[in-house]
């Protein structure tokens, strides 16, 4: 397993042993003969929620059939799936998901179960596309939900401990394009105005001073071009990359070229190295409602956070129902942190973060570096309890559970 790490490198998986079953029996009998048992997906993932002591499994090896119901407007797909590869299949059928995250690598699974997000101010995370998922249960049985479950908002973002998804089933739209523009120097002020400007809008800021250093607007194509000296900004004249240094080619077309979807809404080309690749990351959401004061309170901390911080992003996520979803219940100001890949330094620095947001309510992104105690995460979810309970009964001995979970979720 020594050879097995995350995506980052700064996890080297634990696991006893590393399966690749290339049918779903094999897959069922392997549950159900395994103490301890997890998926891993494309291993974008910068803690150890998903390692194990156990069995690691990939179901790359697993049928890759796609279906599409275009009547329901809805598309089943394996699990192991990446987004890309998704989107780029949908789009040559007409159809579109509504949003995308920031790189187009991830695994459908993966992205689905730590409510990974793209932005948006009315635009859900990717999680709230589901409707409907299969898995494996403890057991080994093969468990189909969907909406009309009871147990539905509690299934999808999961971190993984509720069994082995296999295949996710998803809203689709019609396909659209969209321009991508980005702007420099966006005043504090503006903020706001910035981030409900288009179909999906990013900030990104050094924390060296309060100005975002770049804004990339995700424009539907029939919207108008935003006009000179848009809210105080500087229109960019060639393309740029979200991390100083980086090459741009590695990023979506931008300078207002129409095209599809698929191909603007993520930063980062599928065929690219997606951020900077030697990198941790941190991200934390927070009720849209306080987002000046909490961005205030991290501009007290800034001379702690710019040296060690590569880039920051500022995104938005409207609120949803599902119980573990960072977003769930509230309108969300998701603040990103890519850091350099340093734990030493960084971790003291998360932590200074993590004080100076703890007044605002914050939520970590579950597949990122956090350290808030459990106690403060759980009094920011309503429905903990709720998802404890279907935990317990769904894997009553523990066997999707991890070190991590067993923190979160004692017992």
């Amino acid at each position: 397993m020594s050879t097995h790490r995350n995506w980052a490198g700064n996890v080297r998986y634990a696991a006893r042993a590393y399966h690749r079953p290339s049918s779903m029996d094999e897959l069922r009998e392997l549950v159900a003969g395994s103490d301890r048992i997890r998926a891993v997906g494309s291993g974008h993932s910068f803690n150890r929620l998903g390692d194990t002591t156990g069995d690691l499994v990939t179901l790359a090896g697993l049928p890759a059939t796609v279906r599409l119901d275009e009547p329901r407007r809805l598309v089943d797909a394996p699990a192991a799936m990446r987004y890309g590869d998704l989107a780029t299949w949908l789009h040559e059928r007409g159809y579109a998901v509504a949003n995308l995250a920031s790189l187009p690598h991830i695994s459908l699974a993966g992205a689905v179960a730590t409510g990974t997000h793209g932005s948006g101010e009315t635009i859900g995370n990717l999680a709230t596309a589901v409707a409907g998922l299969e898995l494996v249960t403890a057991a080994g049985e093969p468990l189909t939900v969907d909406r009309d479950d009871a147990d539905f908002p509690g299934m999808v973002v999961s971190l993984g401990a509720l069994g082995i998804v296999t295949r996710l089933t998803l809203e689709v739209v019609p396909a659209f394009d969209i321009r991508q523009y980005v702007h420099l120097d966006l005043p504090r002020a503006a903020l706001d105005e910035a981030l409900g400007s288009a179909y999906s809008v990013s900030v990104f800021t050094d924390w060296r001073s309060t100005r975002g250093t770049q804004v990339w607007c995700k424009q539907l194509a029939e919207q108008s071009a935003p006009p000179a000296g848009w809210l105080g900004t500087t229109a960019a004249d060639r393309p740029w990359h979200p991390v100083p240094g980086m090459p741009a080619v590695n990023c979506t077309e931008q300078l207002g070229v129409a095209g599809p979807w698929h191909e603007r809404l993520p930063h980062f080309r599928l065929g690219f190295t997606p951020s900077s690749g030697d990198e941790l990351q941190s991200e934390y959401h927070l009720p849209r409602a306080v987002a000046a004061d909490a961005l205030a309170a991290l501009d007290e901390v800034a001379h702690l956070t710019a040296p060690v911080s590569q880039t920051s992003e500022l995104r938005t996520v409207a609120a949803d129902g599902l119980w573990l979803s960072p977003n769930q219940g509230r309108d969300t100001l998701a603040v990103h942190f890519t850091w350099i890949a340093d734990a030493s330094a960084v971790l003291p620095v998360v932590a200074e973060v993590e004080r100076a947001l703890a007044p605002f309510a914050p939520r970590p992104h579950w597949g990122k570096v956090f350290t808030i105690p459990t106690e403060a995460i759980a009094a920011t979810y309503p429905h903990w309890p709720d998802f404890a309970t279907l935990l317990h009964r769904l894997d009553p001995t523990g066997k999707f559970r991890t070190e991590e979970l067993n923190h979160l979720f004692p017992g």
